[in-house]
């Protein structure tokens, strides 16, 4: 547990007077773990701070919107209605100070100084690897990620991701196919859903024992600048952080990038150099990113903190000629009959019958092994 202020520096719950005002000040605009962790070092509980003077407060540096919001009604209707939410079964707030707090995100300087749960918080106690990539992932690239998420999990990893589209999406169903727990880290509040087609997946990750996670207030919405910050969440609760798909502008770079800063490890799946969402992993690869091929790759660094054994190798054994054409890269029917030698006919029919097999499938003209 990192060193923080005298009020985090015992595990003994707080008052519900100092809890109230804990959350008041965590609703406050503009006001972050750092500038939050300033005033609680000056005035010794987050109570004293409320009281404080708005000139005690700018003496500190804080900005002008901080001190003014610390009465308005929003924020007092704010807390109270965060007070209501902690009444219902499944919902906790972890903070600093408490001894479920996650040891591995502690010790981050910026570390959430709450973090709002719904489902089951001692998994984020539990050793995990999160996984992350592209929001428009290909069918591979979602087939890939779905296939390694079940394998982990069903060796007893938990997986954390960030409930986005696409990758994220595929990796906690992974788990979740595989009976194993998930952890989804939000980019808003716990009850604003985001993105909404993921509320049933939502749901199913903490009926299955699994956890919502947020340091954002209840309500808050989504925001460009709250993703980054939900980022350093998912790396800094993990071991490691394994990106499956992305671009050189993807998200998950960030992700990836405050991994190594943080001291994990940084894992990446090379694809085709024909295909865009390969290319953020191959810059990562190309930075020092551990290549990933199979399991295998991961259990290496990471046997220590679980006793995993993979249930599915990645990819699966080739035994078909227009596979190996395949996983060396994604071609189309055309360039099948060219590379193969075979008729269009009897590349359209062995096609056909591989993807009922469910070992390719067809995005825009262009076949995928699976």
């Amino acid at each position: 547990m990192i060193s923080m202020s005298p009020l985090f520096s015992s595990s003994a719950p707080p008052s519900p007077a100092e809890l109230e005002a804990r959350i008041r000040l965590h609703c406050l605009p503009e006001l972050g773990p750092k500038r939050l962790q300033k005033l609680l070092s000056a005035f010794g509980t987050a109570s004293s701070a409320l009281s404080a003077p708005a000139s005690s407060w700018r003496a500190l540096g804080l900005p002008a919107a901080c001190s003014d919001a610390r009465r308005s009604s929003t924020v007092r209707e704010q807390a109270s209605s965060t007070l209501r939410w902690l009444e219902q079964s499944d919902n906790h707030l972890l903070m600093w100070d408490s001894d479920q707090y996650p040891a591995l995100l502690a010790e981050l300087s910026d570390a959430p100084p709450l973090l709002f749960v719904r489902g089951n918080p001692g998994l984020l106690e539990l050793p995990q690897l999160a996984m992350v990539g592209s929001r428009r992932a290909s069918t591979p690239g979602l087939d890939t990620a779905l296939r390694f998420a079940k394998s982990l999990a069903a060796g007893g990893f938990v997986i954390t991701s960030g409930l986005a589209l696409g990758i994220d999406g595929a990796a906690h169903q992974g788990a979740l196919d595989a009976q194993g727990k998930t952890i989804a880290v939000m980019g808003t509040g716990l009850e604003r859903m985001y993105p909404a087609r993921h509320r049933t997946l939502a749901a199913d990750i903490v009926a299955s024992g699994g956890a919502l996670v947020s340091e954002l207030p209840l309500t808050s919405p989504a925001h460009a600048s709250h993703f980054p910050r939900r980022n350093r969440i998912i790396s800094g609760l993990s071991l490691g952080v394994l990106v499956v798909e992305a671009s050189p502008s993807s998200g998950s770079l960030i992700t990836a990038r405050l991994a190594a800063e943080q001291g994990r490890e940084v894992y990446a799946i090379p694809g085709s150099i024909h295909h865009p969402g390969a290319r953020g992993c191959h810059q990562l690869i190309r930075d020092g990113a551990t290549l990933v091929e199979s399991i295998e790759h991961i259990l290496e660094a990471l046997r220590g903190w679980q006793g995993v054994s993979p249930v599915v190798d990645v990819p699966a054994p080739v035994s078909h000629p227009l596979l190996e054409l395949l996983f060396a890269a994604p071609q189309s029917s055309e360039a099948l009959v060219l590379a193969s030698g075979w008729s269009l006919v009897e590349v359209l029919a062995a096609l056909t019958e591989l993807e009922l097999e469910g070992r390719v499938s067809c995005e825009a003209g262009r076949w995928y092994a699976r």
